[in-house]
């Protein structure tokens, strides 16, 4: 066994081999993310693709192995974003990704359609919200309407390379829960909200389980890759099921906390649990007869760099100021950080509060606080707004056994330790952290017949290494902190609004 696993981030394609004994090699190329106007987030499709030959070149350098020796793909790829095709390959425009703002007024269309928020829900088991793809539909069909009248094909971003390798228009029931058009209960498209909301359900693609076999390479890729033209495309997950496949979140207590540009818990359910007022995302997961439940802040590690970034830039090009650095500032500091807090919201806030007009802010600041003080207030800051995610997952009934930590977070051992303090539970780390690649991969092999089943090759290939368990008087401390820091965006929340109606000066 050799199989592929793509996954086809905001930032960069990551291309990861893994072998049956766990083996795994990672290569990477980058793509350009477009703003056109402020809140607007796009892509070129084309790039993605480029952008998986080419780090499926360099990963295959990196094994020093054939790309004939692949025996399967699978795939994974950031949610929500929009590809509309027309007749050709050439997509009718760039697509609209899953951190766009410029639909807030489609949103309101979609609950006032359908009779409310609740009712929603009640459908697709999620709130209309602004990164999702059936609001970017519409907006297509009522802004651009003579491009929208070209759309023959409808795919998410890690569809699009299906394909282009496969020429299969084929999703799966864990990404496609991410558009607002899938019955998540029932795994499958909902036509009856699809119709009120105006669109033909024949621009949607097929959806299977996530470790469906759904096409194999053309030959014309084949020439180009060097693939075998008969190998199989697993359909795949989007990259919150995928990447909580390759952390062994495949079973219920077990939840993922994963602290990348933005911050995502993530919990498997045997059946789809559900928040009536919709904070928390229900989703399909990519095992079958498995649901999920995961919340996501848009600024996590986002917020981080920020910080890390503005003390550089205060610093000088002489200061190298690296994230170690500034977990040593954060580290010399008590916990609480001396009572200043940091609201994460620099690029609105999706869960708890969906609200793209949230800001990030201090509250706190007095002349003693110091740079230390507010790296670590930012750290917390992110911590407190996951621990309401778990709290929340906790509040419909989802047991918080063991916790696995992934992304940027979790590679400092101070943001480990809170977390696990902040969480009430241990916190683990896994020996390989390569995401939404990995379990790409891991379905491809079980849609090959390698593993009988995800469960069983979570238990075969994901290993945990250390373990932070939560110290009983940081708990109490950080549990009263937590309720200072929800009354904060209750408070705040028409100010963001008024600013947002603020006119450029």
């Amino acid at each position: 066994m050799l199989v592929l696993g793509l996954d086809i981030g905001t930032s960069a394609t990551k291309a990861l081999l893994l072998t049956a004994e766990g083996e795994v090699w990672t290569a990477e190329a980058a793509h350009e993310l477009l703003c056109p106007r402020p809140g607007w987030a796009e892509q070129d499709p084309a790039q993605w693709w480029h952008a998986s030959l080419n780090a499926m070149k360099k990963v295959l350098r990196k094994a020093r192995r054939k790309a004939s020796d692949i025996t399967a793909i699978g795939l994974s790829g950031q949610m929500h974003g929009s590809v509309f095709l027309g007749d050709s390959p050439q997509p009718l425009r760039p697509a609209i990704l899953w951190n766009d703002q410029r639909t807030s007024l489609q949103c309101r269309q979609i609950e006032e359609a359908v009779g409310g928020r609740e009712a929603l829900v009640a459908m697709v088991s999620n709130p209309a919200l602004t990164g999702f793809t059936a609001p970017k539909i519409l907006w297509l069909m009522q802004n651009e309407p003579r491009r929208y009248a070209k759309v023959k094909h409808i795919l998410l971003p890690k569809d699009y390379i299906r394909y282009c390798l496969t020429g299969q228009y084929v999703t799966d029931v864990a990404d496609a829960s991410g558009t607002l058009l899938l019955d998540v209960k029932a795994r499958g498209w909902r036509s009856d909200l699809i119709d009120k909301l105006g669109i033909d359900a024949g621009l949607l693609p097929v959806v299977m389980e996530s470790t469906d076999i759904s096409g194999t390479v053309t030959r014309p890729v084949a020439a180009l890759t060097g693939l075998r033209a008969d190998t199989p495309v697993i359909a795949g997950a989007g990259d919150q099921a995928a990447g909580a496949v390759g952390a062994g979140v495949v079973s219920p207590g077990v939840l993922s906390a994963v602290i990348g540009t933005s911050g995502v818990i993530f919990a498997a359910a045997n059946k789809p649990l559900t928040d009536p007022r919709g904070r928390i995302h229900t989703m399909c997961h990519a095992i079958k007869n498995t649901w999920c439940l995961f919340g996501c802040m848009l600024s996590a590690g986002g917020s981080y760099q920020w910080m890390r970034n503005m003390l550089q830039s205060a610093s000088g090009k002489s200061v190298s100021l690296s994230y170690e650095r500034l977990n040593a500032l954060a580290a010399a500091v008590p916990p609480g950080a001396d009572r200043l807090l940091f609201l994460p919201y620099l690029t609105g806030e999706r869960c708890p509060h969906a609200d793209p007009h949230a800001r990030g802010c201090f509250i706190g600041l007095t002349p003693s606080h110091r740079a230390g003080h507010m790296v670590r207030a930012v750290m917390e800051g992110v911590t407190l707004g996951m621990r309401q995610q778990v709290e929340m997952m906790r509040g419909l009934g989802v047991e918080v056994k063991d916790i696995r930590a992934g992304g940027g977070g979790s590679r400092s051992e101070l943001w480990l330790q809170m977390q696990a303090d902040m969480y009430g539970a241990v916190v683990s780390t896994i020996r390989v952290d390569q995401g939404a690649a990995l379990g790409a991969a891991m379905l491809a092999a079980v849609g090959t017949g390698v593993w009988p089943s995800v469960p069983k090759a979570a238990a075969a290939l994901v290993e945990t290494q250390k373990k932070f368990r939560p110290h009983s008087k940081r708990v109490r401390f950080y549990s009263q902190l937590a309720d200072r820091y929800e009354m904060l965006y209750p408070a705040l929340a028409p100010a963001f609004e008024s600013l947002s109606t603020l006119p450029d000066k």
